[in-house]
């Protein structure tokens, strides 16, 4: 394996409790699924909602599924501060304190008080891998992003998530990847 990971450019993209699903689609509402994703049992949905900020607003974001606990908006640095919204990096899941904006679907729209969020750039990864790696979760490494265009670069900070139900590769932002002028199918290489 070599510590290779696969790293995956993770758009913009909400993420919604069946509560907020209700309020924006209606009441007994399921997602309908797009396409499946790299991580096992998730997908991106046929539905998509706007994203309003002070500044400004994207019309028509990408809900993933399935349902999650808590409604989450990641966005890019660079997609928050052109809508006018705050978005500290947090772990996905860790919304307690984080950006607020207003989220407007075809029956409804509601007001998130925290939620918004860039995504830290993290590893996915089985027992399995972690142990050939010689990974621990909630380990922070770095990953080395070769690319033909001279634009290769590091990024440090990657937290490592370990879990069964995951599929291994890396997610970065956008503007992570643009930084480093990466293509799909780009395979990085961790550095401890």
């Amino acid at each position: 394996m070599k510590n290779e990971v696969l790293v995956e450019i993770s758009a913009r993209h909400v993420h919604v409790s069946q509560e907020d699903l209700e309020a924006l689609f209606g009441k007994g509402y399921e997602l309908t699924v797009k396409k499946m994703l790299s991580q096992p049992g998730q997908y991106a949905c046929e539905e998509r909602v706007r994203v309003v900020g002070t500044k400004g607003e994207f019309p028509a974001v990408s809900i993933l599924g399935p349902v999650r606990p808590a409604t989450q908006v990641e966005l890019s640095l660079t997609d928050a501060r052109s809508i006018g919204v705050v978005a500290p990096v947090r772990e996905s899941g860790d919304i307690a304190g984080s950006g607020a904006c207003k989220l407007v679907g075809p029956a409804g729209e509601i007001e998130l008080t925290e939620g918004v969020m860039a995504a830290k750039r993290h590893i996915h990864a089985t027992t399995k891998d972690a142990e050939e790696m010689g990974l621990k979760n909630g380990e922070i490494v770095s990953v080395e992003i070769p690319t033909a265009n001279d634009r290769s670069l590091t990024f440090g900070d990657v937290v490592v998530r370990v879990s069964d139900s995951y599929a291994l590769a890396m997610h970065i932002d956008t503007d992570e990847a643009n930084a480093a002028g990466m293509k799909p199918n780009t395979i990085g290489r961790v550095i401890k």
